[in-house]
């Protein structure tokens, strides 16, 4: 008997251990996601992590990474990317649910993950704080980071941060980094065409930056060009 009310003691002290660390995790995020609703972030967990890897090939590599403010961007690129990557991310509350429920019917019938489904708030949420995996735990914590930014910030500052930290090359962030290594312009002159291409490779970028001609990129331009007028920007 001894042992046993030991045993559940130790069970009710570990149990109540784990909780106050998610708390804590939860709210080292939040506070994060608070300060960001005002305070431009100098670099995410996913760029610390693509620095790493560039500077394990060449120890002097450096990230590409400029920040532009919403209204220095062009109006085409937030159409395009809202366009290609989230066409009701001004209506949703983070999470487009038929969306998802598509990108699941797809991934079941090739057999494989081809499809995500996932908005531009919570693509942010991964690329602030998490890293690449695939874990459900992961998946879990991004859900819980895209409610607090739906919660905390406006469209048009999730947006404003998803342009900025987005990964559009090699060793490239954001908008205004990618206008100038793609077209040598900066992201308020990008015309309609030149946006909606930085847009079509935004879901394998790294890909692109080395093959820039890779079939079936120009067709993916086009449809997101045909969907630019019809999409809904903060």
């Amino acid at each position: 008997m001894r042992f046993l009310v030991t045993a559940w003691k130790v069970f009710c002290y570990s149990l109540g251990a784990l909780v106050i660390a998610v708390l804590i995790l939860q709210g080292w995020f939040f506070a994060h996601v608070l300060w960001w609703s005002g305070n431009n972030p100098v670099s995410t967990a996913f760029m610390d992590a693509r620095l790493v890897a560039l500077q394990q090939k060449d120890a002097k590599a450096v990230l590409r990474h400029q920040w532009a403010d919403y209204a220095m961007l062009s109006t085409n690129l937030k159409r395009a990317v809202v366009a290609a990557e989230d066409a009701k991310f001004v209506d949703h509350e983070g999470f487009d649910w038929e969306g998802i429920q598509k990108a699941l019917e797809k991934n079941e019938k090739k057999g494989k993950v081809v499809a995500g489904g996932s908005t531009i708030s919570q693509q942010l949420a991964k690329n602030l704080f998490l890293s690449g995996s695939r874990s459900w735990l992961r998946k879990g914590q991004e859900a819980l980071i895209t409610w607090m930014l739906e919660s905390t910030m406006s469209k048009r500052r999730i947006l404003e941060l998803y342009l900025n930290v987005a990964e559009w090359g090699i060793g490239v962030f954001g908008a205004e980094a990618a206008a100038r290594h793609y077209f040598g312009i900066s992201a308020a002159q990008l015309s309609p065409p030149q946006a909606a291409w930085l847009a079509a490779i935004l879901p394998a970028p790294q890909r692109y930056d080395r093959n820039r001609g890779a079939a079936g990129i120009a067709k993916k331009t086009e449809i997101i060009l045909a969907r630019m007028p019809g999409a809904q920007i903060p």
